[in-house]
């Protein structure tokens, strides 16, 4: 089941997401989003974790039809005050999603894969229901940022002490596990620390240099997953009956 948000946790992830520090790094992981997924309007999403939201009216500007999913309740019904009735909501786990093989377009794991408990379920179930693409956005292990965060934990409780890091080389080793050799796009963000001002806007121009984001030390790491159609085919017995050639034969 991993960890489920609490009430004053979802108070607090929306609290944080006013802050004009953090806006500015979630437009960047949100652009980055757009980028590697290249999302075709009109088509579905199912976002996996979605939280109270904010990555939902993400896919609303995109122009896509839209799902959202998370375990916690406080979470959905924030959610639920910031969409209102653009995108359908359920209360359910990454790593039993209550949808039908093939279901959308797209799916996404945006900062959700950290907290649930098997990544490798949520992973296959991410695989199962989508058609098209899946986008997964993680908390980069070998960041200065994730360092942080992870040192900050072991004196002063956060919600990052429920969360399990990743590098761009273990979700793309589990990917492969599941789809085999399938193509994978991986970029990063948040390389620098968030700005404001003249400052703030350099760093952030700075930030959308596909060089620099080829670099996997970003405190957000990007990946899109490429679904590539599998046939099994099994030998079928050839039924073939011989003409009669008792005749004299020609030429």
């Amino acid at each position: 089941m991993g960890y489920v948000f609490d009430f004053k946790d979802a108070i607090a992830y929306e609290q944080w997401l006013k802050k004009p520090e953090s806006q500015i790094t979630f437009k960047l992981e949100t652009q980055l989003m757009r980028t590697l997924m290249q999302p075709t309007p009109g088509e579905s999403v199912l976002d996996i974790g979605c939280g109270t939201g904010a990555g939902l009216l993400a896919f609303l500007e995109m122009g896509l039809q839209v799902t959202g999913l998370d375990p916690s309740t406080y979470m959905l019904d924030i959610a639920s005050q910031n969409v209102a009735n653009r995108a359908d909501l359920y209360r359910g786990y990454a790593e039993d999603l209550p949808f039908d093989d093939n279901s959308f377009n797209y799916t996404c794991l945006f900062t959700s894969l950290e907290f649930v408990d098997d990544p490798q379920k949520a992973l296959e179930e991410a695989c199962r229901v989508a058609k098209d693409r899946i986008f997964i956005g993680v908390l980069n292990r070998y960041a200065i940022k994730g360092i942080q965060r992870r040192v900050k934990g072991m004196f002063v409780p956060t919600i990052f002490n429920h969360a399990r890091f990743f590098s761009v080389w273990e979700v793309k080793q589990k990917v492969r596990k599941i789809l085999g050799n399938t193509p994978i796009s991986w970029r990063t963000v948040c390389q620098l620390p968030s700005q404001s001002g003249k400052t703030g806007k350099f760093a952030t121009s700075l930030e959308q240099s596909k060089i620099l984001q080829r670099c996997p030390f970003g405190a957000f790491a990007g990946m899109v997953v490429t679904l590539v159609p599998r046939f099994r085919t099994r030998p079928l017995t050839m039924r073939y009956e011989a003409r009669n050639t008792s005749g004299a034969a020609t030429g």
